[in-house]
């Protein structure tokens, strides 16, 4: 069946979005349609129906589709520890962890399962729309690249190149790749779509003539921007810190996000971001935790005994228990919650060199790292609330210490997380928990807080709905579709 794929002329110009919008767009037309990215980087993960983990943008776009997430949707996804290494899992498993230039020797042998992934979901629906990552532009990487022109030529799949007028330099960005690309890849690419446009579309006719006539590949329209792209869940911590930035600092109730250097999972803020009453910002590198805070969250790391080291070298321990001291409260969740107690051990070294770190503090736990991942989807009784929850469990390690007898929730009989005899300080490892509307609600009324009488889920279909709908007003859909091989 056919399929049709989306790169960009660099990152974050869009493409996770548009591929999103493809999709709900050909499902709203009656096609059964599916999403793949052959290799994403990002922190962000959900785990799948089977067992695995994935891209979080590509289980939005499945969701786009009316699918569950599947592994198949990104069979390579490469999650960073350090500035130079990252964990590789391939079809969902972590396969190991390597340094960039071991993992550039690893690659040849990738396409394989790419491959096998993309050609299954062909078999069963009736596109896929492809995703490509980062730029197929850097030709310094064409060498066994597995992520654009390497997987597209491989395939047999037409490329739709994606530019960001918003950040400038469309022509620049457009025409530029033409020239870079050799014969072969330029060839693969069907036409382009000019993202992001503000204000008067027609102002750009010249501009996107140009481009068409420089490079001969047919324009698929000129998107304006989607104002409401910020309510989506985010796979980038940049895109987080943006939807972020459009909570009110006049709200009532003040929440911090420590910005970990390693940030995971940090799409458990997006609810939060679009309650009222909430003023919720990212307390980035070089900021402290501002005195007004009524409560601090402590999210995911990849890394978590590297991200104490972070929180120490910004000072935050000191500011967090200040911030303790005058009654103010503290959630850790995963990794987070890991960071809350007397000590992390890494024994066998998984994330970096084997030895300990001592923790905040907070909870009289401790956690030691194992090899055995936990990655499976949960439901859970929260203790304080009695609401029943569902999210997903994702990281290394097991916990223990008094404070567990005091859990944060149920899952199976079995106690998830902690909580501090005074019920300041609480951790667990359950990702998704704010997205349950019932259980976002409690939680926060019990903080003091009014929430929304809206539907977490139900503002994300609302939008992927009126995503397809722009895409529809303002690109050349049936164009774009006849592309696809």
């Amino acid at each position: 069946m056919p399929a049709i794929m989306l790169q960009g002329t660099g990152s974050n110009v869009g493409k996770s979005v548009l591929v999103a919008g493809l999709c709900r767009a050909a499902k709203n037309r009656g096609l059964s349609v599916a999403p793949f990215k052959p290799q994403n980087m990002s922190n962000n993960a959900a785990v799948t129906h089977d067992g695995g983990e994935i891209g979080r943008a590509q289980a939005l776009q499945a969701r786009a589709c009316s699918l569950p997430p599947h592994t198949d949707m990104n069979p390579i996804l490469l999650k960073p520890e350090t500035e130079t290494g990252a964990q590789i899992i391939i079809q969902g498993k972590r396969h190991s962890s390597m340094k960039a230039r071991d993992y550039a020797s690893l690659k040849p042998q990738l396409m394989a399962p790419v491959l096998m992934s993309f050609n299954r979901l062909k078999a069963q629906y009736d596109l896929v729309i492809v995703e490509g990552a980062g730029s197929p532009a850097e030709v310094n990487l064409r060498a066994n690249d597995i992520a654009n022109m390497g997987f597209a030529i491989a395939g047999n799949v037409p490329v739709i190149l994606v530019g960001d007028i918003d950040r400038g330099g469309i022509i620049a960005q457009i025409v530029g790749t033409d020239v870079v690309l050799d014969g072969a890849d330029r060839a693969q690419i069907a036409g382009f779509i000019v993202n992001k446009f503000r204000g008067d579309v027609s102002l750009f006719d010249d501009g996107y003539q140009l481009i068409a006539e420089r490079t001969g590949w047919p324009g698929f329209g000129v998107l304006p921007y989607f104002n409401d792209a910020w309510r989506l869940p985010a796979e980038d911590a940049l895109d987080i810190a943006s939807n972020i930035a459009k909570t009110s600092d006049d709200a009532p109730y003040k929440i911090a996000c420590l910005c970990l250097s390693r940030m995971a999972n940090f799409d458990d803020l997006d609810p939060l971001s679009q309650e009222p009453n909430i003023a919720l910002t990212m307390v980035k590198a070089g900021q402290t935790i501002a005195p007004d805070t009524d409560l601090v969250l402590i999210p995911g790391s990849k890394s978590t005994r590297g991200d104490l080291a972070f929180i120490r070298e910004q000072g935050w321990d000191i500011d967090l228990a200040a911030h303790h001291r005058r009654g103010g409260k503290i959630m850790g969740i995963c990794g987070g919650y890991q960071m809350l107690g007397k000590r992390i051990s890494d024994p066998d070294g998984l994330e970096g060199p084997a030895g300990h770190t001592e923790g905040l503090g907070f909870l009289a736990i401790e956690t030691t790292m194992h090899a055995d991942k936990t990655l499976k989807t949960v439901r859970a009784i929260h203790c304080a609330s009695k609401l029943e929850v569902d999210g997903y469990e994702i990281h290394l390690g097991t916990t223990t210490g008094p404070d567990c007898e005091r859990p944060f929730a149920m899952i199976d009989g079995r106690p998830d997380g902690a909580c501090s005899a005074d019920g300041s300080v609480q951790g667990s490892y359950i990702h998704g928990l704010f997205s349950q509307d019932a259980f976002r609600k409690q939680f926060l009324e019990n903080l003091g807080v009014k929430a929304a009488d809206t539907s977490f889920e139900a503002t994300i279909e609302a939008t992927l709905d009126k995503l397809a709908d722009h895409l529809e007003a303002h690109l050349d859909i049936d164009a774009i579709l006849a592309k696809a091989v």
